[in-house]
């Protein structure tokens, strides 16, 4: 039997390599400032529609079979310099890896919708906690209706 061979370390030039993401749609909500906008989509009830860009339109084939949806977006209003937040229902601080605070370092968000129904490149969606105009990076179907 062989010995295990020890992992290597990554190089660092590979471990700071910039990350390009393209946005595949768009959010259109009626939340149109950051204060006005849940900090939950389970905490409302409001519908919105997510468009996805014609040139990736053939991508969505195939979701009206689910009834819910997980959406990938990109915080583009967010600050990126803050770690340490206090939670909406929280007293003490703690780091922003263990809240769901749109200001992190990636500002990615991720959230689940109850899809509605497909028209095109439009899904109309339940449950919607984004700002208008946010930008959609990639959509998962959640449970099979």
């Amino acid at each position: 039997m062989r010995p295990r061979r020890r992992r290597q370390p990554r190089k660092a030039s590979m471990l700071n390599r910039e990350i390009r993401l393209k946005p595949i749609g768009i959010i259109h909500s009626p939340f149109k400032t950051l204060d006005a906008t849940p900090r939950w989509g389970t905490l409302t009830d409001e519908i919105g529609e997510i468009e996805i860009f014609p040139q990736y339109e053939e991508g969505l084939d195939g979701i009206e079979r689910f009834n819910s949806i997980e959406v990938i977006f990109y915080f583009h209003q967010s600050r990126r310099d803050v770690l340490r937040v206090i939670p909406p229902c929280g007293t003490e601080e703690r780091g922003v890896f263990a809240t769901r605070a749109p200001v992190r370092p990636n500002p990615i968000g991720l959230t689940h919708m109850e899809m509605i129904e497909r028209k095109g490149c439009f899904l109309k969606v339940k449950n919607i906690d984004m700002l208008d105009g946010t930008p959609v990076l990639d959509i998962k179907p959640h449970k099979e209706a």
